[in-house]
């Protein structure tokens, strides 16, 4: 198992908002019940939670935190070329632990596809979409477009079927809010299903 930083249930906020049932976590769990030891990768800051929950699914684990690079803006990821910002995904991207292809059966990217210039996310879903095994489910969160702040709201697993985040950070949104139709060009099989949440964010599974 791969890991970087882990958040403890100590290094919760007393204010932390309560667990959310997801839809789309429903879904996804139902899709591969028949995998008994699915291969899953997590691309936030590994949360004790969302790893007790993972390992007794039997699951082996991947954990690449994409989001905190993303988060912290590192000068090492950006290019200057004129009057051009070039953002060095495959830099980027050499922060992944090696993964064989078509070997994971679900990939938690949370609000990453939020975090990273347009130019950036064809990169990042044909690499992250190579390592899923056919039936793989890609899973995201998504602001709404009126949802200014929240870029740095931690997300994990409380359970199978449901979600916990931090207080709402009030860091804002560095692109503007990705639209549905986007998701689905940016998906090589274009099939991708779509849950609304009262949590002004979209849950988004993309299905390989």
């Amino acid at each position: 198992m791969f890991r970087t930083k882990t958040f403890h249930d100590s290094q919760r906020s007393s204010a932390t908002p309560p667990a959310t049932p997801s839809r789309a976590l429903e879904w996804l769990w139902q899709s591969i019940r028949d995998v008994k030891h699915p291969h899953v990768l997590d691309c936030g800051a590994a949360h004790q939670a969302s790893l007790d929950v993972l390992l007794k699914r039997g699951s082996k684990l991947y954990i690449a935190d994409l989001v905190t690079l993303a988060l912290e803006s590192d000068p090492k990821f950006i290019r200057r070329l004129g009057k051009t910002t070039v953002f060095l995904i495959d830099e980027f991207l050499a922060n992944l632990p090696s993964i064989p292809p078509d070997s994971i059966s679900a990939i938690a990217c949370w609000h990453l596809l939020d975090l990273l210039p347009r130019e950036a996310l064809p990169v990042l879903v044909a690499r992250l979409w190579s390592y899923l095994r056919t039936g793989g489910v890609l899973f995201c969160l998504l602001r709404e477009p009126f949802l200014a702040n929240g870029a740095g709201t931690r997300w994990w697993l409380e359970s199978l079927l449901s979600l916990r985040s931090d207080v709402e950070s009030k860091l804002p949104f560095p692109y503007p809010a990705l639209t549905n139709r986007e998701i689905e060009r940016l998906v090589p099989s274009g099939n991708v299903k779509t849950f609304l949440t009262r949590l002004s964010r979209r849950e988004i599974l993309a299905i390989k």
